[in-house]
């Protein structure tokens, strides 16, 4: 960004130094909680000097960290779409957050952002999770850290002793995070009571888990769930604590370590080589990697909750090459149905290779971010962008993504599934072939890396 400059904001927190560009404000890295290794975060409440505000925070430490596996096609694939050019920080120190705002932002819509990674990674600092598109809106964005891997779903009868629950630290996080905005937003310009949370894969999967609370529910009033939405097979949903705690004592053994205090102490390096070492032998590891059910943040079993969820505005979309792709757009058709909700269906192939309409592949669309990519993008890839922007921007203002200048979105109602289907040809509401989308799966598999000529 050409023409930056550093602008001063005094908050309820204290002084934070930020950035101003010609068309918006951004406040990168800031703090807003505090934890050590298995333990539950403290969020912050004040900055004792003034905070600067005007670079990226550290990730969350993670297995690419010391093993970046570009030997792996699927590895090597996402980090040439998201990571690639990046300068990553890693620290156990990770739990920030990073703030979009218009340039004169006044009681400003909300909308908070949960990054995916399958549980086990991801990063705040990832292409294209950048608010300036949105900021032009009149939207506050705000993108969070939080938790990952080991570091985020560990479980320990020690921890239930400590503090009577186990694990979902990463989950922690988010809501504290939540909680933190709704507390502190306004001093950016937001409006505390129309906060929407949206997330894609793990962080839409992590939203519908806050959605089965309602210890949540003043904390947002929408969501937006990308590639993640509904109620998975019973095999994939969260385990008891409890469950999961025979994996992490193996884990542990790995280590060298005989107790939860020698694992806490360890170098993050021994950590990560331990998971990692886990992860190569066992075939059950994104299963005991992931939130478990601990009777507060999650308190019950999920296909039991989803029963009857916060009822809030609701959007969701999925792709047409996406992780089991039948099966999102069915769990995710099923729960839109259910509560109301919009639909979208992404069937645009992203140009450039083979990969159809991977999962993940509409991130870059809906941030505005087609420009940073390698990919040949066209006039109808930017036109596409363009709209699916103006849809959340609306939906996160007022419920209701439809507006002027752009094709009509029709809800589900009364248990019928309306679509809205965006392809290369056009965007309108239209139908899913799961024919096609079985055949994506079992032709296609994960997206893989393909030199170009």
């Amino acid at each position: 960004m050409s023409d930056t400059k550093q602008i001063i904001v005094h908050t309820s927190l204290g002084t934070i130094t930020g950035n101003e560009t010609g068309e918006c404000r951004e406040f990168l890295g800031i703090p807003y909680a505090k934890a050590q290794r298995f333990r539950y975060c403290t969020p912050v409440d004040h900055f004792d000097e003034p905070f600067d505000a005007t670079a990226f925070g550290n990730s969350c430490p993670q297995y690419r960290q010391y093993y970046p596996q570009h030997d792996n096609p699927e590895r090597l694939f996402y980090h040439k779409e998201f990571r690639e050019g990046i300068d990553f920080h890693y620290d156990e120190d990770c739990l920030n957050l990073n703030i979009y705002t218009p340039l004169d932002p006044e009681n400003c819509a909300v909308a908070v952002y949960i990054h995916g990674g399958g549980f086990n990674s991801g990063s705040n600092e990832e292409e294209p999770f950048r608010g300036y598109e949105y900021a032009k809106r009149g939207i506050i964005t705000v993108f969070i850290n939080y938790r990952v891997g080991v570091f985020g779903y560990f479980t320990h009868e020690e921890i239930q002793k400590e503090y009577g629950r186990d694990g979902n630290f990463g989950l922690d996080d988010q809501r504290t995070a939540l909680f933190w905005v709704k507390d502190h937003i306004a001093d950016f310009g937001g409006d505390p009571e129309n906060i929407t949370v949206f997330g894609q894969s793990a962080g839409a999967m992590s939203i519908q888990y806050l959605l089965l609370n309602p210890l949540n529910n003043d904390l947002f009033k929408r969501v937006f769930m990308m590639s993640g939405a509904g109620q998975f097979p019973k095999f994939t949903l969260p385990r008891y604590a409890e469950e999961t705690r025979e994996y992490w004592l193996e884990t542990m053994a790995k280590a060298g370590c005989s107790s939860l205090e020698e694992f806490r102490n360890l170098g993050i390096e021994e950590v990560l080589r331990a998971a990692q070492e886990m992860k190569q032998e066992r075939s059950d590891t994104l299963y005991n990697t992931m939130p478990v059910i601990d009777g507060y943040l999650l308190q019950g079993p999920v296909d039991r909750l989803i029963k009857n969820p916060l009822e809030k505005d609701l959007m969701i979309g999925y792709t047409n090459t996406d992780l089991y792709a039948p099966l999102m757009a069915k769990i995710g058709n099923q729960y839109a149905g259910q509560h109301n909700g919009y639909v979208y269906f992404f069937d645009r192939n992203a140009p450039g290779d083979s990969n159809q309409a991977f999962h993940s592949c509409d991130l870059r669309y809906v941030f505005g971010r087609l420009h940073t990519s390698w990919r040949p993008y066209t006039p109808r890839d930017y036109e596409i962008s363009e709209q699916m922007m103006d849809y959340f921007a609306s939906f996160a203002k007022t419920g209701n993504p439809n507006g002027k200048g752009r094709p009509g979105w029709m809800p589900c109602r009364n248990g019928m599934v309306n679509i809205l289907q965006i392809t290369e040809e056009k965007t309108a509401m239209g139908s899913v072939n799961y024919a096609r989308l079985a055949k994506n799966m079992l032709m296609k598999g994960n997206p893989k890396y393909e030199v170009q000529p």
